[in-house]
């Protein structure tokens, strides 16, 4: 379900078009815009369809800096997107990326998936390639 008053905004749309054709610097690239993104997809599509968005577009952006592909991590990629879909069913529909980051800040707080995976979980080279569910508590599914 679709948690944004009507899809991605201008801004939104513009940051997305940017990123897919890896137009960002990479060192503007942060955590924050990692949600940005699993936002926005999320306004266009449920998570099985935006999981693989989501991961190609990652992973074109990884190639075309010159990183290691190695550095795409899946568990991180999908878990946060989990959260984000949460974070949207909590809060009340938004317009904007940006009204949503108003409304969940509990989502950007420091070492928020630390209360669900252990550090050594999420350095497995296991979670790195593919989804392993959290070891500590589960990611709650949306409402």
């Amino acid at each position: 379900m679709q948690r944004s008053a009507n899809g991605p905004d201008a801004a939104d749309r513009e940051f997305l078009n940017a990123f897919e054709r890896c137009a960002i610097a990479p060192e503007t690239f942060h955590h924050r815009d990692h949600l940005r993104l699993a936002y926005i997809y999320l306004t266009q599509h449920d998570v099985d369809t935006a999981l693989p968005k989501m991961r190609g577009s990652l992973q074109r952006f990884l190639v075309h800096v010159g990183a290691p592909r190695a550095k795409y991590h899946e568990t991180i990629t999908r878990a946060w997107l989990l959260a984000v879909e949460h974070f949207m069913h909590e809060a009340a529909p938004t317009a904007s990326f940006e009204e949503f980051a108003a409304a969940a800040p509990r989502l950007f707080a420091p070492g928020a998936m630390e209360t669900h995976y252990t550090p050594d979980l999420l350095r497995s080279e296991e979670a790195r390639e593919r989804f392993v569910a959290p070891d500590l508590q589960p990611i709650p599914p949306p409402r």
